[in-house]
């Protein structure tokens, strides 16, 4: 297949983009420059594309149509604290994002056969203990009001034909970028600890898995799939529990907690979103789909990942 992906430059764009082509797929990567960014797999090719563009560019128009499939993960990162403009940033990156792509793909006249759109765990709000799966009502915070219009930007393409699938994907564990990346400084130098109580979920998944679950997905027969799909392991941990499994990974102790309080003036609304609460979340569907984890338990993710 002839497949697209926007945001191949990030951390989980770079592990599918490598994954694709290493399963014999052409892989082209639409990015905002008009010049081949560094940083791109081996084999993989780049168009350009502009985000906050109407959907009208008869370039990018003309890249879709020569698409198999798309996979759409462009978006700002939400891990700094939010101010007004990156609230906004964080929105429109998305939203609007969404929106050109869909209105591209509907003025194609040869349209991709299927669109993979992220989404993220954060749909579902702060939700305490309650397990989630895919048919979970979405949450009412900010982030589970972008997650919202996120997915509802995609609408149009379901309308046009393409065959569309949200994906809600959690906390991707990575050395080389996200939250891992964040915490094992301090973690490897003794100082690490739980975040507030410990008791928040963390919907964690390793990289090697989320970028297999989108292969999965992408070499699915027409017609064949979910309209919507949790990217997590199947086994959530809280955060004291993923914070014991990353201090054994590094052989390192966890002794010293991160108050909620200290979190928050440092970080704002984003600690309570991100840090301080979190989701159960379970990948239902995916698992129903015969997919198979690489990593699905934390301990041994960790070791993989970061073990000495």
């Amino acid at each position: 297949m002839r497949i697209g992906i926007t945001g191949a430059t990030g951390l989980i764009g770079g592990a599918l983009a490598s994954e694709l082509a290493g399963r014999g797929h052409e892989v082209v990567a639409l990015t905002r420059s008009a010049r081949t960014p560094g940083g791109l797999p081996p084999g993989v090719g780049s168009a350009q594309w502009n985000p906050g563009g109407d959907g009208t560019d008869a370039g990018l128009v003309g890249v879709l149509e020569g698409l198999d499939s798309l996979v759409h993960l462009a978006g700002e990162p939400v891990g700094k604290r939010w101010t007004a403009a990156r609230k906004r940033a964080i929105r429109e990156s998305r939203v609007a994002g969404t929106k050109t792509l869909v209105a591209a793909l509907r003025a194609a006249p040869r349209r991709p056969a299927r669109l993979l759109a992220a989404s993220a765990v954060g749909y579902y709000g702060p939700r305490g203990d309650e397990e989630l799966d895919e048919d979970a009502l979405p949450g009412t915070d900010f982030l589970a009001e972008v997650c919202t219009e996120w997915e509802d930007a995609s609408a149009g393409a379901r309308q046009a034909g393409v065959e569309t699938v949200l994906m809600r994907i959690g906390v991707v564990l990575s050395p080389r970028g996200g939250a891992l990346a964040t915490m094992l400084p301090p973690f490897r130098m003794g100082v690490g600890g739980r975040v507030g109580s410990g008791r928040q979920w963390m919907p964690w998944i390793h990289l090697a898995d989320v970028a297999a679950a989108m292969v999965h997905l992408l070499e699915a027969p027409a017609g064949s799939l979910e309209p919507v799909y949790n990217l997590t392991a199947p086994n959530p941990v809280t955060n004291a529990d993923f914070t014991s499994a990353l201090g054994k990974a590094l052989r390192r102790p966890t002794v010293l907690p991160v108050p909620g309080f200290g979190m928050q003036l440092a970080f704002g609304e984003m600690a309570g979103a991100l840090l301080l609460s979190g989701q159960r979340v379970v990948p239902r569907r995916l698992l129903a789909s015969g997919f198979e984890f690489r990593h699905p338990e934390i301990r041994p993710a960790l070791t993989d990942l970061v073990g000495n």
